[in-house]
């Protein structure tokens, strides 16, 4: 988009920049999705705020030589593991103690295998397994980790390499180096697991181990406990370890929280490029491609948090556009709405963005009027977020703010509350608020123990139905779509389709949908 693009209002500019990040926020919270230098990357005149850098503004940049990233890489400490370690065994030892259990046993993990695409010998590439790097920070496949709950001492257990795996693969370490890169106490084989364990608890005849299975609530798969040559000589606790640890997974340390971060950084600057680069004409998975280069070109980012979404026009209705039965290859048209849901990973932590706006640049009445809507909700919930409000209530401050807008825009009419009550906005937003966010896009602990999720539209699509608390990181992505599915038995239902405008929602049938997403972080 050229020079002479118009500007957009100042309220739709405010999130088209992208929710990039800056610590820094509002009451008790800091927002990580929110990014100064983002923002002033396009923002080259205050007072003259655009959508868009002009065409010859990146050609300049192109030809200075100048970076398009202001960022690097940051060192990871493996100290973070260390203390996601130490964290976990005061939870553990505080558990059993008031259980009354002794302090006896050890905390056993199995890391991740390598994976072969079906039955070929291409190998994928390996992303470890999510609690054994929460733990571990160990970035090789193979591996099981020990932590004796009475010392605190911490063990791996290497893989014992082929000697032809120096001619394939590359130089055979030795223990003694993945002890000092994983800052361990000891490392061995994975062949002598048994027996470094039982000379470990010398006079225990059938040592505990405490191995990790329990629900993710998320996926509604069970993790999947350690399992070696020797493991039925031992007493093994199922039970225990799961809801622990994965509790412990639901506040973030200071160290997590700067690499998280950092992967919202270049998350939001690849997002810029993105809407920097955009043209009428191109296809979806060339943002895509912009994005997926940026974040590992200038991040170092080899991993993403999930599938890109790179949705246009009818396309961003589909929430989880992208797959392989709808590959972002849509071209894009003069008019089209984007959504554009894409997050990087690095070092196992991740970022979770989305931005929505035109790709002309121009958004026209009905597109202001959703993107609006959403907006308008988006930083609602956020500013009435703070540690002990329910999750719940969030998300039903995010549906009421929609629907209002909707009324106002006369895209639908009647009371609110009654509407509310018959959960109408599900119709327009059938997914949860948000989500937990750290190793895995969607982190596990969202459901304690006891807590049941809803049963009706929309609120049973929640990922977390908590109060908020400090040390959280979670998504807030309302959205605001028009889906046939959903809309045509609602527009036929005796109890909803008295609040539709059949003739206003016949405009906005293939206009598909607005969804913005910050990530942001619970403090005091």
């Amino acid at each position: 988009m050229g020079i002479d693009a118009p500007i957009p209002k100042p309220r739709a500019l405010h999130s088209a920049l992208c929710r990039g990040l800056r610590p820094g926020g509002i009451g008790s919270f800091y927002k990580l999705s929110r990014s100064k230098k983002a923002g002033s990357a396009i923002r080259k005149d205050a007072a003259h705020a655009r959508f868009f850098f002009a065409v010859k503004a990146v050609e300049v940049v192109m030809e200075s030589g100048a970076s398009p990233s202001s960022l690097s890489p940051p060192a990871v400490p493996m100290e973070l593991h260390v203390r996601n370690r130490e964290k976990l065994l005061k939870s553990l030892r505080q558990s059993l103690s008031d259980c009354g259990r002794p302090l006896h046993g050890c905390v056993f993990l199995q890391g991740g295998e390598e994976q072969t695409r079906h039955d070929t010998d291409h190998t994928e590439l390996f992303r470890q397994e999510s609690y054994f790097a929460y733990l571990f920070g160990v970035t090789e496949p193979g591996f099981f980790g020990a932590i004796d709950i009475m010392s605190g001492n911490s063990l791996l257990f290497a893989p014992r390499l082929p000697s032809e795996y120096a001619v394939w693969l590359g130089e055979i370490k030795p223990l003694s180096y993945f002890e000092e890169k994983y800052m361990v106490n000891k490392v061995f084989y994975t062949d002598e697991i048994v027996k470094v364990l039982h000379e470990l608890f010398q006079g225990q005849e059938k040592p505990s181990l405490f191995l990790l299975h329990g629900l993710n609530t998320d996926s509604n798969n069970f993790s999947k406990p350690a399992e070696f040559e020797g493991v039925e000589d031992f007493a093994t606790d199922l039970t225990t370890l799961h809801p622990i640890l994965t509790e412990c997974r639901v506040t973030k340390s200071d160290l997590e929280l700067a690499v998280i971060q950092f992967a919202n950084d270049i998350s939001s600057e690849a997002h810029v490029e993105v809407m920097r680069k955009i043209r009428v004409g191109m296809k979806e998975y060339q943002l895509e491609s912009m994005f997926l280069h940026h974040t590992y070109m200038y991040g170092g980012c080899r991993h993403c948090s999930y599938t890109c979404i790179c949705a246009t026009g009818g396309n961003s209705a589909v929430l989880h556009y992208g797959h392989a039965a709808a590959p972002n290859d849509r071209t894009l048209l003069d008019g089209d709405m984007a959504l554009f849901d894409m997050g990087a990973e690095y070092h196992f932590y991740g970022s979770d963005i989305t931005c929505s706006f035109p790709v002309n640049g121009k958004f026209t009445s009905d597109q202001s009027l959703i993107y609006n809507a959403v907006l308008t909700a988006h930083d609602a919930v956020i500013a009435a977020m703070k540690p002990g409000v329910s999750w719940v209530d969030m998300h039903k401050l995010a549906e009421m703010t929609i629907l209002q807008s909707l009324r106002e825009g006369s895209i639908i009419s009647g009371d609110l509350d009654h509407m509310m009550v018959e959960r109408l906005g599900a119709a327009f937003m059938p997914h949860g608020l948000g989500h937990l966010l750290g190793i895995d896009t969607h982190d596990p602990g969202g459901y304690l123990q006891g807590l049941e999720r809803p049963k009706e539209p929309g609120l049973s699509s929640l990922r977390t139905v908590r109060e908020l608390q400090e040390g959280m990181v979670i998504t807030v992505e309302p959205g605001c779509y028009f889906i046939d599915a959903l809309l045509d038995p609602a527009m036929e239902s005796a109890n909803t389709s008295k609040f539709f405008n059949h003739d206003a929602i016949g405009r906005f049938r293939k206009f598909g949908g607005v969804r913005i997403e910050s990530d942001v972080v619970l403090r005091f």
